[in-house]
């Protein structure tokens, strides 16, 4: 008895996952337009976005970021992606900076549209301390020059704790408060979550929807499949864990964000 309990529970959650994705699907566009303050009278057309997603290092595109970029891709929005390290920790910056662009060329993100920084007081170190003064003006820069609405990154969690995510959190925090900003530019910063929630997969979907975020992205199996051929070009990186993520990271399929509000405040710059 308490097996069919259990079989129908589980059938009846697989279902339910079904219906919130079908709703997303047919809702995206009109969330797209909410969260970013854009419009546009054209269907399944993202063409008024101009987003920059500002990572610390290659292979943070597919590995948090994928739903997103592949969302907007199929939306026709610009994408533009801001990698602000080579991922040089264990001397393989030239190798890494080439699977950056064939893992966002799978993504949908052309060569043309990515920018790799290599800086030395950016380096790629768990132990360093990035300016927020250096992050801060290269993501206004990008943003200036790319004329760009929507900037999508880390929160104050990093997702994975790294102080390269924290710390483009706090420069992008700090450029919210500074006045700087176009008046049309949204920032949203990626969600993270607990370690049951991170690692349930696609099964965290009804967490996600029905948890308050300012945006969400969901993709279905082709769009996950997508994101791990975009993560199977960082072949440096793929260590046995790396495919335990693969399989089991809710990120794979689900990013939610939210909103970095915009005002004066009292932050210290270094």
């Amino acid at each position: 008895m308490y097996v069919y309990l259990v079989v129908f529970a589980a059938l009846w959650y697989l279902v339910w996952i079904k219906l919130i994705y079908d709703r997303h699907r047919h809702t995206f566009r009109k969330s797209l337009e909410q969260a970013m303050n854009v419009s546009s009278g054209r269907e399944n057309d993202g063409a008024d976005v101009r987003a920059l997603i500002v990572t610390a290092h290659p292979d943070d595109e597919c590995m948090f970021f994928a739903p997103t970029i592949i969302r907007l891709a199929e939306l026709n929005a610009r994408v533009h992606l801001l990698c602000l390290s080579e991922g040089n920790y264990y001397n393989q910056g030239a190798q890494r900076r080439e699977e950056l662009l064939s893992s966002c060329a799978v993504l949908g993100i052309p060569a043309s549209r990515v920018t790799i920084i290599d800086h030395k007081k950016l380096p790629d170190d768990p132990k360093a301390e990035w300016s927020v003064s250096l992050v801060s003006s290269t993501v206004l820069n990008h943003i200036n020059e790319h004329s760009i609405n929507t900037v999508l990154t880390f929160d104050g969690s990093g997702v994975s704790g790294h102080a390269n995510h924290v710390a483009i959190y706090k420069a992008v925090r700090h450029l919210a408060s500074t006045g700087d900003l176009p008046k049309d530019c949204v920032l949203l910063s990626l969600e993270t979550v607990g370690l049951l929630r991170k690692y349930l997969s696609f099964l965290d979907l009804p967490f996600s929807w029905l948890l308050p975020s300012h945006f969400c992205c969901v993709v279905a199996s082709k769009g996950y499949k997508q994101a791990k051929a975009a993560m199977l070009c960082h072949r440096t990186q793929l260590l046995w864990f790396r495919y335990l993520y693969i399989t089991f990271s809710r990120y794979m399929f689900i990013n939610t964000f939210q909103m970095i509000p915009q005002g004066p405040k009292n932050l210290k710059i270094y």
